[in-house]
């Protein structure tokens, strides 16, 4: 049955483009030129911060930043395996997964990190990659609470996901 969604979803576009009278190709191709020109616009802040994010992680500051904060989240009762998951989350999903990848090989899914990491992979979101894409797209320059309110959403996921862990699978 999932096989057809996506078929049956394109035949009802044409369908009612041919009962509108809408040119369902040119309308077409006119959004993929318009998203065409969205990717170039935004690709200059893309590459940037792919770039920070190698040299972060390749200058040894994700490890540093890490063994500098596991006392405190150790004591909340958060995993210090998933502090590196909690720093690359916000700002890279390529990033975020190959961290994610190595916990669940090096410790375990089945583990307290790893379903920790399971958790906050899922509810979390890459911040300041969303911003780059939605704010270079509308050419807005300014985002204004938006960053904070972003970040302060992440961080009660961070929490949120080993203490839902830690009350529901452990």
């Amino acid at each position: 049955m999932s096989d057809y969604v996506i078929p049956v979803f394109i035949a009802l576009i044409m369908i009612a483009g041919l009962i509108k009278k809408v040119d369902v190709f040119g309308e077409f191709t006119d959004g993929a030129k318009e998203n065409l020109r969205s990717a170039f616009e935004i690709l200059p802040a893309l590459i940037a911060l792919m770039t920070a994010i190698g040299m972060f992680k390749a200058s040894g500051g994700l490890d540093i930043i890490s063994a500098a904060i596991s006392p405190v989240t150790e004591l909340l009762g958060f995993p210090g395996e998933c502090i590196p998951l909690a720093i690359i989350r916000p700002v890279s999903g390529s990033g975020a997964l190959a961290v994610f990848e190595s916990i669940l090989t090096d410790i375990s899914p089945d583990s307290f990190p790893g379903r920790v990491a399971s958790v906050m992979i899922g509810s979390t979101e890459t911040t300041f990659y969303t911003v780059a894409v939605y704010y270079g797209i509308t050419k807005i320059k300014k985002t204004r609470h938006t960053i904070a309110s972003s970040l302060t959403a992440d961080l009660t996921g961070f929490i949120l996901s080993a203490l839902t862990v830690r009350l529901l699978l452990h």
